[in-house]
């Protein structure tokens, strides 16, 4: 009799041992949904589609990409907060995620509490750039440039609410400047305009901006990150030329529902560091001016956190308010 009860708790130690290893497995057993809160083609949903094609052939499962946009990316990250927390519908963020609340009167979700912070995946700076024809060669020169004109000189953004107006509210806070906002609809539409010389500057995405760059349509002062970039050397950083302190980078990650198990949010995020490790994923990233990053859960909910304090603290000093 104690023979048998010896080996029942050999077989059940066994069986116990083989639990986590068979609860690793058992995720993914369908197709994934990664939702993108944007329209096609835009950088969440690059990064998304890039994201899709290497987890599908890593974990041996559809990842299918849909695109859920509207109301500022708002309608689509509303879609995944309330989704079932098991793993299976999973979002495509990106830096409006801490900055909607300052515009919408009315957040439909928390960016904190609804959800599962898996990874940030990357992330990409932009450049403040200034129309040839201006006379600052410099930060500095605009900023002196600026207090002498106080609310005469424009910049142009994408919109209200966006990551380049932001990040601009944020340089004009710092540097104590006055620059009249002309939010305009879409990048497009902006970037007409300061190649134009009707706006001086702006703060844009530093790949779109290179070929402009390059070709002399535009002047770039310096870059929004807190290194310079590998692409544009000479460019000073904001921070080292002028404003001591400065940084807004774009980035893109992924989350889940809040309540997704621990354990296939662990899965998901060393997936991510997998993927970020082959080298041609980091080229395809690279060819998009993304720095690849692959941020445990923990430190990318600790950055959520602090880009809404920070975002919220810009609000107040700049005056920044829902719009009705």
């Amino acid at each position: 009799m104690r023979a048998q009860f010896l080996a029942a708790l050999a077989a059940l130690a066994a069986v116990t041992s083989l639990a986590p290893a068979l609860a690793q497995t058992a995720y993914p057993t369908k197709p994934v949904r990664l939702v993108v809160p944007s329209p096609p083609g835009g950088g969440t949903d690059t990064i998304a589609r890039i994201t899709a094609e290497a987890l599908s052939k890593q974990m041996g499962r559809q990842f299918v990409v849909e695109n859920k946009p509207g109301a500022g990316n708002i309608i689509g990250t509303d879609f995944v907060a309330k989704a079932t927390p098991d793993g299976y519908t999973l979002l495509m963020s990106a830096s409006p995620l801490t900055i909607n609340h300052l515009t919408s009167p009315k957040m439909p979700y928390d960016a904190v509490t609804d959800f599962a912070p898996v990874s940030m995946i990357v992330s990409v700076p932009s450049a403040l750039v200034v129309f040839p024809g201006m006379p600052a060669q410099s930060v500095d020169e605009l900023i002196i440039l600026a207090k002498s004109k106080p609310g005469e000189l424009s910049y142009g953004t994408a919109g209200i609410g966006t990551n380049p107006h932001i990040s601009m509210e944020l340089f004009k806070a710092m540097a104590k400047v006055d620059i009249l906002h002309i939010p305009f609809k879409g990048i497009a539409a902006s970037m007409t305009d300061i190649l134009a010389g009707r706006v001086c500057c702006m703060i844009a995405n530093a790949l779109s901006a290179k070929p402009h760059i390059d070709s002399g349509r535009l002047r770039a002062l310096a870059v929004t990150s807190t290194t310079r970039l590998a692409t544009m050397p000479t460019i000073p950083t904001i921070a080292e030329a002028g404003v001591p302190g400065y940084e807004s980078l774009q980035w893109f990650g992924l989350l889940a529902p809040a309540r997704t198990p621990t354990a296939i949010v662990d899965q998901l995020r060393s997936e991510i560091v997998k993927m970020l490790d082959d080298a041609q994923i980091k080229s395809r990233f690279a060819a998009d001016g993304a720095s690849p990053v692959g941020s445990k859960p923990a430190e990318f909910a600790k950055h959520i956190r602090e880009e809404i304090a920070k975002w919220n603290d810009l609000a107040k000093i700049a005056n920044l308010k829902p719009e009705q």
